[in-house]
């Protein structure tokens, strides 16, 4: 017997309410901006520069307890917080303090570490320091740059390639569903206030390469259909290309999401924000992939001038190979 998710065919009509979802993505595009704009991201010891101290003790976190023990250092922006883990065991209780870089030191000094492990000891004696990482501002602000030329380099070469395989009308709906998902990840990162770090940013573009690899598959499968139906209105041969590969897309989505979800429910909370980065990915980008390219290609319409004797003629870069 084969698993089928789906029937063999379907006849669904993704366009139906085409003005709808489309709208509803640029409303969530614009809520993002909007968001991240007035709330900013929870920016990791990557980005920020400074120190981060994980912690673990027998006793529970009292964070208003650690706080109060810290104060008296002046060390500047103190942040701390409780990591919970599923996992964890009864007397397994982990606490987060981030330190910010202090004038003058690109990174808090081992003599600080100290005074500051003394000081929680003080109010927790079972407490112990199971990692200390620091940055210095001047490397942090050096990876912020890195970042954004590396998500905007890709998208660039995806524009690029998909011109070449395809039709303009094609990389343009691409690179719009990729902006798509790239920043309703971040707004989703701001609402929730997740730490956005270098592993966010391998995150986002895992995300590009995912979102543009189920798009492909699918304007592979229109480029083919549109030679197949050459007088078939444009909306229909995406619909009939959109239904063919649908199973497809459930299948690749759905074993995606089942190691996903292990890896975020038991995976622990170092990796959770990478994880919960590329999980809400796979959702957004296998909905930009119909709700967002194909809307575009759509409005902008597809070239189709059927009286070449040679179909590919104009098209000389189709061809290669993904």
């Amino acid at each position: 017997m084969r698993l089928r998710l789906v029937p063999d065919e379907t006849h669904i009509d993704f366009f139906k309410a085409r003005y709808v979802t489309f709208g509803a993505s640029v409303v969530a595009m614009i809520a993002s901006i909007i968001i991240w704009a007035v709330m900013g991201l929870n920016f990791g010891i990557d980005f920020r520069g400074g120190t981060t101290i994980r912690t673990q003790s027998e006793n529970p976190v009292v964070v208003s307890e650690y706080r109060d023990a810290l104060q008296a250092l002046n060390l500047g922006d103190v942040s701390i917080s409780e990591v919970f883990d599923p996992s964890f065991a009864s007397d397994h209780h982990v606490a987060m303090i981030r330190i910010q870089a202090q004038d003058g030191q690109e990174s808090v000094s081992a003599e600080t570490v100290n005074q500051v492990e003394a000081a929680l000891k003080a109010v927790e004696p079972t407490i112990k320091f199971t990692s200390v990482e620091s940055v210095g501002p001047k490397v942090s602000g050096e990876l912020i740059q890195t970042a954004i030329i590396a998500v905007m380099t890709a998208l660039a070469a995806i524009l690029f390639y998909i011109w070449l395989r395809f039709e303009w009308q094609f990389s343009i709906g691409a690179v719009a569903a990729l902006f798509h998902d790239v920043i309703v990840t971040i707004g989703i990162f701001s609402l929730l206030q997740i730490r956005f770090d270098l592993a966010t940013i391998a995150a986002l573009l895992t995300i590009i390469g995912y979102s543009i690899n189920d798009t492909v598959v699918i304007f592979d499968r229109l480029r083919e259909n549109l030679r197949k139906y050459k007088t078939m209105p444009l909306q229909e041969v995406m619909n009939l290309s959109v239904n063919e590969t649908l199973s497809r897309t459930i299948m690749t989505s759905g074993t995606t999401l089942l190691a996903l979800i292990a890896l975020l429910v038991l995976g622990g909370d170092v990796i959770r924000g990478f994880v919960f980065a590329i999980t809400w990915g796979v959702i957004v980008g296998t909905y930009s992939s119909v709700y967002v390219a194909k809307n575009i290609v759509l409005w902008l319409g597809v070239k189709r001038d059927w009286s070449k004797p040679d179909a590919n003629a104009g098209n000389q870069f189709a061809n290669i190979d993904a």
